[in-house]
């Protein structure tokens, strides 16, 4: 391998006889005294980016179940931008697939309980998203709780663009609505007071994610901004309590959130890809989990979805 300063041009060897080597280039003829800096040398190694650094640090915490206060100063991200381009590194450093998106604090008091001004962007990876039903690990989750979600299935790719989309163009991209349920965690110790980029580093507090069945098709013709959910969660036969949402407490309607992620991927330069599925926030308090529990959400017409929290 040359160096970048060394003759790269070099286009053939010839080797007229053993003990006569000589190299052409297009220029000729290279002189006797330039060929020492031919010889091979190794790549000189290259350093990780903050980012990079900043995702394999979060990724070595997933993966040992260890938390932080906070990162490292030399890769803690300082702005927003910082936090999703060190969230951009994460497929890469897990080797997982992105499958979707999570979108976190949806609300006005989801956003007060993690101190941060607006919604956040998170990616749901190969690995961690279950079918309704599943059993979803509680180990190492000190959030512990279940958050039922409207979930939308994307049909085809909405590509970076510099115009805001519609809710009408989003729309009507959409393939299905599902019933869901999100189980979240932090990395972050405490992750209410991380701020806005460690935890978009930390992949907006995406844990695990449970995809119910799709709806009915009537769902487009529903008022998603006040459409009732009842949970419920239960230990073995034993009822521990019951709680009631709404599509209103996902900005107001789980397609303006929907809505607003395909815009905040766009402005970040990234598609929204056919066959992702978006989930959009929790459309109620989150339901607190016990190892053992399961927590169950009815939507009614559009369906159900559950899970079991395991020992």
């Amino acid at each position: 391998m040359l160096r970048s300063n060394q003759l790269s041009y070099i286009t053939r060897i010839c080797w007229p006889k053993p003990s006569s080597q000589k190299l052409y280039t297009t220029f000729g003829l290279i002189p006797f005294t330039w060929r020492h800096n031919l010889q091979m040398s190794k790549p000189t190694p290259i350093e990780p980016s903050p980012s990079n650094q900043t995702a394999q640090v979060i990724w070595s915490h997933w993966q040992s179940g260890q938390v932080l206060r906070a990162l490292p100063e030399t890769c803690r991200p300082l702005t927003a931008a910082q936090g999703y381009a060190a969230q951009a590194q994460l497929p890469a450093v897990s080797g997982r697939s992105v499958l979707g998106w999570k979108i976190a604090a949806t609300s006005a008091n989801g956003q007060a309980h993690i101190n941060v001004g607006g919604p956040l962007a998170g990616r749901l990876l190969s690995g961690q998203v279950f079918d309704s039903g599943a059993t979803v690990p509680s180990a190492g989750n000190r959030m512990r709780v279940a958050e039922p979600e409207f979930a939308f299935a994307m049909a085809q790719d909405l590509l970076p663009q510099s115009a805001p989309y519609t809710q009408q163009q989003v729309m009507a991209v959409v393939a299905t609505l599902h019933p869901a349920i999100e189980v979240p965690d932090s990395r972050l110790d405490p992750f209410t007071a991380a701020g806005e980029a460690q935890l978009l580093a930390d992949n907006a507090c995406a844990r695990h994610f449970v995809l119910g069945p799709a709806a009915p098709d009537l769902w487009r013709d529903l008022d998603l901004s006040t459409y009732p959910v009842h949970a419920w969660v239960d230990h073995g036969s034993t009822l521990k309590y019951t709680r009631d949402g709404t599509g209103g407490n996902v900005l107001g309607d789980p397609r303006i959130a929907l809505t607003w992620l395909a815009n905040q991927l766009s402005g970040l330069g990234i598609p929204l890809q056919k066959g992702q599925v978006v989930t959009t926030g929790t459309c109620m308090v989150p339901l607190e989990l016990e190892p053992g529990d399961s927590a169950s959400a009815d939507y009614g017409l559009l369906g159900r979805v559950s899970m079991t929290f395991s020992f």
